[in-house]
């Protein structure tokens, strides 16, 4: 009975700090490494026909999930090995890596919200049963925001619109130009990759705040 009483009241504290948190507009952040989403048919060409990735873990978008399947990337002047690929599969293939990851790949890649792939550089994927070349697909992810619909409602944030977000600590941050998505199927989070991360001392589970320009 004990350790039920005190299980309710770990989860009664946990959701009372993150309603006071919602209440003051925090949010909590979500840091991205280097990954792949894959089509079908590029999945099946590097893993073989009727191949079906392997959930290694749940992400804390709903329905999102870290495989336990990776991929070597390499572009004209370097690659990643043990790249991880994010399921479940997508319409198009999709290779999301930061700014320095593009130094020693020796690709440009612009900053693009995810799923815009037109105008990308392309690269070359290695899998088990065989590589691919793609002619586009690799972007750096513009920063954004998951939003829950009933929250945006709630602060007045619509879709597409942009924010202005702060961090605080030792390198306090004011973060321009965060990509508001608003959508039922999402969780709370914004999404940052390695780069702003370190640039800003944040890491998975971090609050931080959004405020409007």
């Amino acid at each position: 009975m004990g350790e039920i009483n005190e299980a309710l009241i770990r989860r009664i504290v946990l959701e009372v700090e993150k309603k006071l948190e919602e209440e003051e507009g925090l949010i909590p952040v979500g840091v991205s490494n280097r990954h792949v989403h894959l089509s079908e048919e590029d999945l099946y060409n590097l893993f073989g026909y009727g191949y079906e990735l392997t959930k290694f873990k749940d992400l804390s978008q709903p329905g999102q999930f870290a495989s336990k399947e990776t991929v070597t990337i390499k572009g004209p002047k370097g690659k990643f090995e043990n790249v991880r690929i994010l399921g479940p599969v997508r319409n198009n293939t999709q290779v999301e890596i930061s700014i320095s990851d593009s130094f020693k790949l020796g690709i440009k890649t612009p900053v693009k919200e995810s799923g815009d792939i037109e105008n990308t550089p392309g690269i070359i994927i290695e899998g088990p049963n065989g590589s691919i070349e793609k002619d586009k697909g690799v972007i750096v992810a513009l920063r954004h925001i998951h939003m829950p619909e009933d929250y945006a409602k709630k602060r007045g944030f619509k879709n597409g619109e942009m924010v202005t977000v702060l961090s605080e600590g030792i390198r306090k941050t004011a973060f321009y130009n965060v990509l508001v998505r608003v959508s039922n199927k999402y969780s709370l989070e914004m999404h940052i990759d390695i780069d702003e991360a370190n640039s800003s001392g944040l890491k998975n589970g971090d609050k931080v705040k959004v405020v409007r320009k």
